[in-house]
């Protein structure tokens, strides 16, 4: 997309939803910016040059951010899927499996990054499959949540996606449903569990996974649990050199103790992004 074709696109739809939200909090217009329509990918780049990441985990992977203009603005060289798995430019919210509870997730802010790296002949796709509420025991078992069978849905998205391009990693955030007395302390060989299942599926053994630590924000009863299941990432990612952690301890919540604002989606993408580029090197 023509760099001056990108700026007047973002003003302009800037500016029109700084003119319908005037006087409107974000509670009471929390769809207010999605996108109205979606934009058919028409220029899928050739099978390797489509870098394909899949978007796992529970609901702040899935996004419950509110979404703003500047995540709605699509760029040519990134790609998601709709719910009829037809390829779209990717816009924000990404997640479709919830539609009353969609918001902005890390992913566009993931492949912006990205894309500002990589050779110009390479394209991004932003594979959602995160479920809001989801347990690792949950993804393990293949269980029915929130009307979709968790570890199924994620291998038919691989077997779609494969098609098209190259499978490069997993982003993953989870854990806030396991950090409870009696699940701290099998969440790291259940995740251990989980990870060699996604690895076989995609046929890759050195498959990179990216884990987003748990938000530091939160009552003091649960931080305690919250804190085992940020160890049991590390010690994981210390046992495998394809597992690696994205610190999330500055970052802030949007005023539940839950779920990670807007300006923290963004930035916990970008370092997706940074910590991917680095395996790169």
């Amino acid at each position: 997309m023509n760099y001056a074709v990108y700026k007047l696109k973002y003003f302009l739809t800037a500016g029109l939803v700084l003119l319908s939200t005037a006087g409107f909090s974000q509670t009471d217009n929390w769809t207010i910016n999605f996108p109205k329509y979606s934009e058919k990918a028409d220029k899928i780049p050739i099978r390797k040059n489509l870098w394909i990441f899949i978007m796992a985990g529970q609901s702040n992977m899935a996004g419950r951010g509110f979404v703003e203009p500047q995540d709605t603005l699509s760029n040519d060289r990134i790609v998601t899927i709709a719910k009829n798995n037809e390829w779209v430019y990717a816009k924000e919210p990404l997640h479709f499996y919830e539609p009353n509870r969609a918001g902005l997730d890390c992913g566009l802010s993931f492949g912006k990054e990205l894309i500002r790296h990589l050779n110009d002949s390479v394209s991004i796709a932003l594979i959602p499959c995160a479920i809001g509420g989801s347990s690792i025991q949950q993804w393990l078992g293949d269980s029915l949540y929130r009307n979709v069978k968790l570890l199924s849905n994620f291998k038919s998205k691989v077997d779609f996606v494969k098609n098209y391009g190259v499978i490069k990693g997993i982003l993953w955030h989870q854990g806030e449903s396991d950090a409870h007395p009696g699940l701290t302390e099998q969440y790291q060989k259940r995740f251990a569990q989980l990870i060699s299942i996604f690895r076989s599926y995609v046929q890759n053994n050195n498959l990179p996974v990216l884990i987003g630590e748990l938000g530091s924000f939160t009552n003091e009863d649960n931080k305690a649990y919250r804190d085992s299941i940020n160890h049991s990432m590390e010690r994981l990612a210390k046992s495998d050199k394809d597992i690696h952690i994205i610190k999330t301890k500055d970052l802030t919540h949007k005023g539940d103790n839950l779920h990670f604002d807007s300006p923290s989606q963004r930035i916990m993408g970008k370092r997706f992004a940074e910590k991917f580029l680095e395996l790169q090197k």
